[in-house]
């Protein structure tokens, strides 16, 4: 079964945007876990708008299952994953203004960074994974910087799915097929919803893990979280 780990941030989103602790990022991220999700993903930005560095720091305490930090390698990135010691940290390229992810890494340009921040993750024990676009070329790329997986970038899925173009998960099939040959794992993420997901899962193959939250979030407003957690992971099963 391919694991669901649950972002979070649209969660942090909500509070922020009164003030307070309501509602409370902790106990929903402890109940995601209750709900039968098998991690937690967080995305700390440098503005902290949604999720703070503290609130890395308070999950930590309690997340039971996998704990997965994303962000961008800036030193104060660093500094908080090393503290921290997620189960993972997925290395995202985005701008200090993204308001989302929009890019892989291009692991070939930025191959030696890459190699060097991976090493310092991995030498304190915590698995790395590379975010990048379903390109045969930036798969091989990131076999080389020493990454144990990479997470694929779906975005393009999901809008071809959305147009009724379901060759649009082929280049994922090739680049998953190609991963699994390079010894990396895994992942994906990125506007994958429950429109869209079941048919990923049954193409792509040696698929370990998704990370999903915006969807997810949005869909749980309609229909309860603890439904749509289960049925993620009925789609995923």
């Amino acid at each position: 079964m391919t694991k669901l780990s649950v972002n979070v941030n649209k969660i942090a989103t909500i509070r922020n945007s009164r003030g307070g602790n309501v509602p409370n990022l902790v106990k929903a991220a402890q109940d995601i876990e209750e709900f039968g999700a098998q991690g937690i993903t967080i995305h700390p930005r440098p503005d902290e708008r949604h999720i703070t560095y503290q609130d890395a720091r308070d999950l930590k305490k309690v997340v039971t299952t996998e704990f997965n930090i994303e962000g961008n390698p800036i030193p104060k990135f660093i500094e908080l994953v090393l503290e921290v010691k997620p189960t993972q940290v997925t290395l995202v390229p985005d701008g200090v203004d993204a308001i989302t992810s929009n890019e892989g890494w291009d692991t070939i340009k930025h191959k030696d960074f890459l190699k060097e921040v991976i090493q310092i993750f991995k030498n304190n024990g915590i698995r790395t994974s590379i975010f990048v676009d379903p390109d045969p070329k930036m798969v091989e790329g990131a076999a080389l910087t020493g990454t144990d997986r990479i997470e694929l970038y779906t975005e393009s899925y999901a809008i071809a799915y959305e147009n009724g173009n379901k060759e649009g998960v082929l280049p994922f099939v090739e680049a998953a097929k190609l991963a699994h040959e390079l010894g990396l794992g895994i992942n994906a993420g990125h506007d994958l919803s429950l429109n869209n997901i079941q048919f990923f899962k049954e193409s792509v193959p040696h698929l370990l893990e998704v990370s999903i939250g915006h969807a997810l979030i949005s869909e749980s407003l309609y229909l309860g979280l603890e439904n749509v957690v289960n049925m993620y992971l009925n789609k995923l099963k």
